[in-house]
């Protein structure tokens, strides 16, 4: 695990982006910095001896990206209720706290903490935006607790105390943008972000990958999270005659650009808009109307055909409804539980030393696809695969790539700058802590 510590290191770069989150985040990054090796957190006070374990959901339930992660809290209860009727893990059945992150990275960290510390959770699950990830990693790291993390982000990083069950950038965004040049024949882009780290290190290094292969950049604009005005950005993005639009924002930011989008006379037929965070859930809440046709960059969708994910799809609509929708971050964070338990009977123990040894080549028959856990940067296979949004609020399956092993890194592309993009990143993060001290101040 030598490897993946250095590059743990590496990732983190600086606590400085970590100010907003308050002196309990400044805490656990000092005390991390001394720490030559992961092991010198706090005891665990995990409780083992009973007949049930604790383990924690972090979600935001309230805020601008409750669109999103209530469903992937409401999955969560699923597995553990699949695994609990299945006998448990060691016998032991699951009991669950959860927390509210409250779509704010101070809160996720906060509450993080308290499933740590005052409940006892043996590991924890949750989380969506980078800046909820990043803010919550000093935390389990100060602490040697596990996190399992289940939405696709901007890659360079792995921590020993993450394990990333969603995509990495060479599992998503890379084949997305490949994917446009040779099928869709786009050689110029307009960029279009919300303002944090993961659409903001996201489209440094698609701005590498244009350069290389010899596409052109003709617009990047940056919304806050959760902002409805988008005149000025689909005005610059009409006049710009770009091919097609890489979108990267989040939460219900898309419900008002895809609206202003439209009222331009923008389509998907003259300039498509692939998007690698609208999946299905998102879709209901946009109205498929406003967006169908458009393409999305996902290793999972409800239609895919296999047993595990009809059974999958069965379960979760017995549960919640018929209506209800499955999503790639939802059935990677159903995987994440599964995962934990699979590899917490192969360490025969909840010690978290022992589960993470136990953690290569860990596998799981999911929805997607056998997905199978990288021991050295923590991170799972993918397949990588492009959908269009159809009429009925489903997303089909229009090109699919080869399982494809994690490179969080992009070690294997020459011309991918991890240095310049982590640079980059860091002074996204500055400049965002700077916003949010104006904003206390104001």
């Amino acid at each position: 695990m030598g490897e993946l510590h250095q590059r743990r290191t590496r990732s983190l770069r600086t606590c400085s982006a970590l100010i907003a989150a308050g002196a309990l985040l400044l805490t656990a990054c000092g005390a991390r910095a001394g720490e030559e090796a992961v092991g010198g957190g706090t005891e665990s006070c995990v409780d083992v001896d009973g007949d049930s374990i604790k383990i924690g959901f972090i979600n935001s339930l309230s805020g601008t990206m409750a669109i999103s992660e209530t469903t992937v809290n409401d999955v969560l209860h699923l597995a553990a209720e699949e695994i609990n009727d299945a006998g448990g893990v060691l016998g032991k059945q699951l009991e669950i706290v959860e927390e509210d992150g409250a779509s704010e990275p101070a809160t996720f960290a906060e509450r993080s903490e308290r499933l740590i510390v005052q409940e006892c959770t043996a590991a924890v699950f949750g989380g969506w935006t980078s800046a909820s990830r990043k803010a919550m990693l000093p935390v389990f790291e100060g602490h040697d607790a596990l996190l399992f993390y289940p939405t696709q982000y901007e890659g360079l990083e792995a921590s020993e105390n993450i394990i990333y069950t969603g995509a990495t950038t060479n599992q998503q965004i890379v084949p997305a943008l490949d994917y446009l040049l040779e099928e869709e024949g786009a050689e110029s882009l307009y960029l279009v972000g919300s303002d944090y780290v993961f659409p903001r290190t996201a489209n440094m290094i698609i701005r590498q990958w244009a350069e290389e292969n010899g596409v052109e950049i003709l617009g990047e604009d940056y919304t806050p999270l959760g902002s409805t005005d988008f005149t000025t950005i689909a005005n610059q993005l009409a006049s710009s005659g770009a091919d097609a639009v890489f979108n990267t924002l989040n939460g219900d930011s898309n419900v008002a650009f895809f609206r202003q989008y439209n009222s331009l006379g923008l389509d998907a037929e003259t300039t498509p808009v692939l998007s690698v965070s609208i999946a299905e859930e998102e879709i209901e809440g946009i109205g498929a109307s406003n967006i169908e046709g458009q393409l999305t960059s996902w290793n999972y969708y409800q239609t895919l055909e296999n047993q595990e994910n009809e059974d999958f799809v069965a379960a979760f609509q017995e549960k919640y409804g018929e209506g209800r929708v499955t999503s790639d971050v939802m059935q990677s964070a159903y995987n994440s539980l599964h995962l934990w338990a699979a590899m917490v009977e192969e360490a025969e123990s909840f010690d978290v030393d022992a589960v993470r040894d136990a953690a290569d080549a860990t596998s799981f028959a999911a929805p997607e696809g056998t997905v199978t856990i990288d021991g050295e940067n923590q991170h799972v296979t993918k397949t990588p695969r492009i959908g269009r949004i159809t009429a009925d609020g489903l997303i089909d399956t229009i090109w699919e790539g080869e399982l494809t092993e994690p490179d969080p890194f992009l070690e294997t592309y020459s011309w991918a700058d991890e240095e310049e993009a982590e640079e980059y990143a860091q002074e996204a993060d500055e400049a965002d802590e700077d916003s949010d001290e104006d904003s206390d101040e104001d």
